[in-house]
């Protein structure tokens, strides 16, 4: 990866990488929601409205993954932080960008999908996602994953320079 200088930086594990800047914009929103127990539904809905907006529903495959890992974000800052939390979604060079801001300071686990009722969100994040990580920075936390918005094999990965 190469930063604005051209002095380029490893890369870090694909899966739990470092907290790198969202892709150049091509499309960019952010909103705040409530800590109620209908924001999770609303965000859900955002997503897909936004996707619209941005003419990448032509793949349901990506909606539906978008959708979900969004939920399990947002119901993680509800359950876990019970304040605020901003979703910010960008779109740019083959790369749907999801973003989930909190206070909390607890970094999300990766646990097994046994048979307990909760536990599974960062397993379906880690699972779905090409990308996710998470970034503590001063009152919070952001937990972020990328989704290749192509259908081709490689789509959304790499570097964009």
């Amino acid at each position: 990866m190469l930063d604005l200088s051209g002095t380029p930086h490893p890369d870090s594990d694909p899966q739990f990488a470092e907290y790198p800047q969202p892709p150049l914009r091509a499309g960019h929103l952010s909103v705040d929601y409530d800590p109620r127990p209908t924001a999770v539904r609303e965000a859900r809905a955002e997503v897909r409205r936004q996707l619209e907006i941005w003419g990448l529903t032509d793949r349901a495959d990506l909606v539906d993954a978008a959708e979900l890992l969004v939920s399990e974000l947002a119901t993680n800052a509800l359950l876990h932080s019970a304040s605020r939390f901003r979703l910010t979604l960008s779109a740019a060079h083959g790369v749907l960008r999801c973003e989930v801001h909190d206070a909390g300071r607890r970094t999300p686990q990766v646990l097994e999908a046994g048979a307990s009722e909760s536990g599974r969100g960062m397993f379906l994040v880690n699972a779905l996602a090409r990308r996710w990580g998470c970034h503590q920075d001063g009152q919070g936390k952001t937990v972020w994953f990328e989704l290749g918005t192509c259908g081709s094999e490689g789509c959304g990965r790499g570097d964009p320079f």
